[in-house]
């Protein structure tokens, strides 16, 4: 396709990665909407791509999720898994159905998505969540939202996935697993990402704000603990304590206040699916899921089985997910072209929500998952 090197020659940099520039993506479409908002997310980067001299990507496609369980009995074959594993970085459209399950009443996409965030050590789920133009606001008083949910992704009640107990149907146990190593890794990536950003809302302060339960459970008391102590060491950043009952009250009521959060894997998934429905919905939120070696970039949302095929998805949280890709790469290898193509898809994003005549249904329009791409394409083109 445009714009997707596939040159057989690969030169590396003095650190032995792969030349700055020059990437190979997986793309895992995987189910229900998901093929439906990749092609949109690829058509972006195929465009961006083109505009953005010394940028090459070549696009991997592989076939993962649970209709190919439904097939194969397999959800990601090995060859699938190493493909991951070799890309700098996986583009991840929608894996899973609610009705394609384990005996045991898991849904197999956990098959997919919790095999590469655990066996690639994807600790930090990065959730960014921001008042967007052109999208209603659904809090009452329109306070300004800008701030960032850290889940940590590989450890936690989530841990337990696999390994818990259910005794004849009778007593069903899971149990939670915190780290200090882990706690430290996660807390420090939300410190990073304070360092470079503007401050909350509110005030402008930098600020990390740890969500836990440490009134009432030890395992929180102790990721409270390794928190605070990585917060010793950034003296430029404030700290901040919040339980995460009262958490869910306060991104309602008050979410100015708010710079960066960093929680344990079960509350930091509930409280960023929270953080995206306060801006809009589920459609708008995009995420990363990041180690020190791998990145997978994926719209937080489900995979909407009761509306693919009609391409009437909001691709939103795909495409900036892309964006999200790009910037990563460009952070990771400091890479201008990379940063300035995810700034021009995030621009053009931006642009078509402002101006609100080619969006889809759930944000007030009448425009097709396809249109709705097409115009950020346009958007793109149309950028000094």
């Amino acid at each position: 396709m445009p714009g997707r090197h596939t040159g057989d020659s690969k030169r590396y940099d003095q650190r032995g990665w792969q030349q700055v520039g020059n990437y190979t993506v997986v793309a895992l479409p995987g189910d229900g909407i998901g093929p439906e908002i990749t092609d949109v997310a690829l058509k972006v980067l195929d465009r961006v791509v083109e505009l953005v001299p010394g940028l090459d990507v070549t696009v991997d496609s592989h076939d993962a999720g649970a209709e190919r369980w439904r097939s194969t009995g397999v959800a990601m074959p090995d060859e699938t898994f190493d493909a991951c594993e070799s890309a700098d970085a996986i583009l991840m459209g929608a894996i899973g159905l609610p009705d394609a399950r384990h005996p045991d009443g898991r849904e197999v996409n956990g098959d997919v998505i919790f095999r590469l965030r655990f066996a690639l050590d994807l600790f930090a789920g990065i959730r960014p969540v921001r008042s967007l133009p052109g999208v209603a606001d659904t809090l009452a008083g329109g306070k300004p939202i800008d701030y960032v949910v850290v889940r940590e992704n590989v450890e936690g009640l989530y841990a337990s996935r696999t390994g818990g107990t259910n005794v004849r149907g009778e007593v069903a146990t899971d149990t939670i697993v915190i780290t200090a190593n882990g706690t430290r890794k996660v807390s420090e990536i939300a410190f990073g990402l304070a360092t470079k950003r503007g401050g909350r809302p509110l005030d402008g302060r930098k600020m990390v704000t740890c969500v836990d339960k440490a009134n009432v459970l030890s395992s929180y008391a102790f990721f409270r603990s390794v928190f605070d102590q990585v917060a010793d060491e950034h003296t430029d950043i404030e700290r901040d304590h919040v339980y995460v009952d009262a958490m869910t009250a306060f991104q309602v009521q008050r979410p100015d206040h708010y710079d960066v959060v960093v929680a344990e894997n079960m509350f930091g998934d509930i409280i960023s699916d929270l953080a995206a429905a306060t801006v809009g919905g589920l459609g708008l939120a995009a995420s990363a899921d990041v180690g020190y070696d791998h990145g997978m970039f994926q719209p937080a949302h489900g995979s909407a089985p009761d509306i693919a095929g009609r391409d009437l998805a909001n691709p939103t949280a795909m495409v900036l997910s892309t964006a999200m890709l790009l910037d990563w790469l460009g952070e990771r290898h400091d890479d201008k072209a990379a940063l300035e193509a995810a700034a021009k898809i995030d621009a053009a994003t931006l642009k078509v929500l402002a101006e609100g005549t080619t969006v889809t249904a759930d944000l007030g329009g009448s425009a097709s998952c396809t249109a709705m791409g097409d115009a950020i394409v346009a958007a793109l083109d149309g950028q000094a």
